[in-house]
């Protein structure tokens, strides 16, 4: 068993119960989901953690044993945040914010170094959605090289609606799209989020509807589009530039 994984009903009651950070709590239901494993689901659930159903095999692979009790939860290398903090942040600071928001990164590594580079160029927190992004890991943690350390990471139900409560308080939202003006068409300034979508499908259309403009790179090679870090890492530095 890693560092990163906790097995057992009763060990991960009580990790849940000390509030120790916590990402997914995968589980197999064969039997049913009643009595003390049901219990462990609805405190899971209140602890605002991510609940999946997996087999058996998949909770012996994240454990590396067989005595699970058909639960393993998965610890997060930090907290997360609520959404209002990361504004607090900036305002802390008496500047308008400047946040990330990430549409279903799921590549550790790529989420590691979007926070890497969004903490180096002075950005107040990201935003990840609950599902279908990577969970705040070791792996993440290594790739951010401690930033995740110092830059609060915010988790939301839904990223459309948290991107129209951003809105509603005056932040420009900006998506990376290759069907977006140039990035460098006008200055980005005043209270910014930047939304970066994910490594295959690039942005989700829901939220790209959502974005009050839309940012393009130029592309004068055969490669027709970047990876999601190198991307996110350009055009945070073009925002910074105007800050």
């Amino acid at each position: 068993m890693s560092e990163e994984t906790i097995a057992g009903r009763n060990a991960v009651a009580e990790a849940l119960k000390s509030g120790r950070p916590a990402d997914t709590l995968f589980v197999a239901r064969e039997g049913g989901s009643g009595g003390s494993l049901g219990a462990v689901i609805a405190l899971a659930k209140s602890r605002g953690v991510v609940v999946k159903d997996a087999k058996r095999e998949k909770l012996e692979q994240l454990s590396g044993t067989s005595h699970h009790q058909g639960v393993v939860l998965t610890a997060a290398a930090h907290a997360y945040v609520e959404l209002e903090e990361l504004l607090e942040a900036a305002k802390a600071k008496n500047e308008p914010p400047f946040l990330v928001l990430c549409d279903e990164i799921e590549d550790p590594h790529n989420l590691g170094a979007i926070l890497r580079t969004a903490e180096a160029a002075g950005a107040h927190g990201v935003v990840v959605p609950r599902r279908r992004s990577a969970p705040l890991s070791q792996a993440v943690a290594r790739a951010s090289a401690g930033a995740v350390e110092y830059l609060p990471v915010a988790r939301v139900a839904n990223l459309c609606a948290a991107i129209e409560s951003l809105k509603s308080q005056g932040v420009w939202i900006y998506g990376a799209d290759m069907a977006g003006g140039p990035y460098d068409a006008r200055p980005v300034t005043g209270a910014v989020a930047l939304v970066i979508g994910s490594e295959g499908r690039g942005l989700g259309r829901l939220v790209k509807e959502r974005c009050d403009a839309l940012l393009s790179l130029p592309m004068r090679g055969k490669v027709g589009s970047l990876n999601a870090s190198v991307a996110a890492g350009i055009l945070l530095y073009e925002i910074a530039k105007y800050r």
